[in-house]
């Protein structure tokens, strides 16, 4: 149990809120644990969640597939971040994307519906988990539409040196290390692997990037 309060700790669901109060949020919330096997599905397209998801171990990536099975990564989900904020505080909203196991992972569960409404008790923390989630729910838009500009270049030099500028922006160093594989950036920018590897081939030829596996410095 300590370790599990440690990991929400870190949550920033949980920002704010201190461990004598975490068993009661966890209560009131109707906190259940959840495991998955690597490759599975957390969530389907189509899905209606009445729950907010907070990956604790793992990791999971939010993916968008077609009926021919081509597939375009929105999003990787590492702990403890939360996932379909949106979808369960929209009561009746079905997921247009999948949530899959990249790894073996372990989810909390938290009902949504206790959050949005008012507490029993007025419990203090539960005010601040209800300012928590809105926070969350603004910085996944925030990123979502950081996802839209890259993918609005028109080429894929153009793509992938908005992707990098912008990590080397949010981790405030112009060498960095990123989330996804080689093939996984593909799918996130939506350009075929060989476009993309022959690239970033490219780029470090003209002297714009070195790169090491998913390690890039900027030049």
């Amino acid at each position: 149990m300590r370790e599990l309060f440690q990991k929400l700790q870190c949550s920033p669901l949980f920002a704010g809120i201190g461990p004598d109060e975490i068993a009661a949020v966890l209560t009131c919330l109707g906190a259940r644990e959840e495991q998955f096997a690597k490759n599975t599905y957390l969530l389907r397209a189509g899905d209606a969640p009445d729950s907010v998801g907070l990956l604790l171990s793992g990791s999971a990536l939010i993916v968008q597939e077609d009926f021919w099975g081509n597939r375009n990564i929105l999003a990787k989900i590492s702990p403890p971040e939360a996932f379909a904020e949106a979808f369960a505080c929209s009561p009746g909203a079905v997921l247009h994307a999948a949530v899959c196991a990249e790894e073996d992972c372990t989810v909390l569960w938290l009902a949504v519906n206790r959050i949005l409404t008012t507490c029993p008790s007025a419990c203090a923390h539960h005010s601040r988990m209800v300012r928590n989630l809105l926070s969350e729910l603004a910085g996944k838009n925030l990123r979502l539409s950081e996802k839209l500009r890259h993918m609005g270049q028109r080429t894929t030099r153009e793509k992938v040196l908005s992707f990098l500028s912008a990590e080397a922006q949010r981790q405030r160093c112009r060498d960095f290390t990123i989330a996804f594989n080689r093939q996984q950036l593909a799918d996130y920018l939506s350009v075929e692997r060989s476009a993309l590897s022959a690239e970033l081939s490219r780029l470090r030829r003209d002297g714009v990037i070195e790169f090491e596996k998913n390690r890039f410095l900027l030049k």
